[in-house]
């Protein structure tokens, strides 16, 4: 059982961290910048939970069933994800050959519940006709940063294999940092979907109309206000 009495220490005041193992490496090394992202994105994941738990489940009308089958099945499948990003940060927080005996490492089981889970998800949703834009609701525009914040978590896996060497990444891990990516995604849309919210597409350059901006928008507004106040 982990035990942790206090949160300071002071041993990394001067740069430096401690690696599962025991040792030392400066606070710049490319095995701390996996660490440090896969907690950020337990952090968005973090995020999401607060703000699909933030939306109302009632209104006049009674029960918003809808919003209850979302909290149903976010607040279950982030909360086992959020657990195997701690199993994960711990594994990649110490190089393969010294990882202790007792640490359970993550399996192809894990990854094979996250394509399911995209599968069953997947068969309620309309097929695309263009990418998304990151937008929507708060907890589906949260769900769009975790899901960019793991995909750099697998840029810096690759990076740190490039400075460590292949083995320094079990090849496991990387698929399910790509899945989790994909995973992501396509919670995204179901709950778009689920919540009857229209989503963003990406509408290319060339079949957009000419680009005005809002400059005149704002500047009719400052008419009207100036109107308003010459009464």
């Amino acid at each position: 059982m982990v035990k942790i009495n206090r949160v300071y220490t002071g041993g990394g005041d001067g740069g430096e961290s401690s690696l599962v193992d025991g040792s030392r490496r400066k606070k710049s090394d490319p095995r701390f910048d996996v660490v440090g992202t896969c907690d950020e994105a337990n952090s968005w994941l973090g995020m999401v939970l607060a703000e699909i738990n933030r939306l109302p489940d009632h209104e006049d009308g009674g029960e918003r069933t809808n919003v209850q089958r979302v909290q149903t099945v976010l607040n279950e499948a982030i909360a086992r994800v959020q657990n195997e990003l701690f199993d994960l940060g711990a594994e990649l927080a110490c190089p393969p050959e010294t990882l202790p005996e007792y640490m359970v490492l993550l399996s192809q089981g894990q990854t094979d519940v996250l394509m399911a889970e995209m599968d069953a998800w997947l068969a309620s949703l309309p097929e695309l006709t263009s990418f998304i834009l990151p937008a929507g609701s708060p907890p589906v525009a949260c769900l769009h940063v975790a899901r960019t914040v793991v995909r750099r978590l697998e840029r810096d896996i690759v990076q740190l294999q490039d400075h460590e060497g292949d083995a320094s990444v079990r090849p496991l891990v990387k698929v399910y940092v790509n899945r989790l990516s994909d995973w992501l995604f396509v919670m995204g849309r179901w709950v778009s979907t689920i919540l009857n919210e229209e989503e963003a597409l990406w509408v290319p350059l060339g079949k957009r109309p000419a680009e005005k901006g809002v400059a005149h928008r704002v500047e009719q507004m400052q008419a009207n206000d100036d109107d308003f106040s010459a009464l």
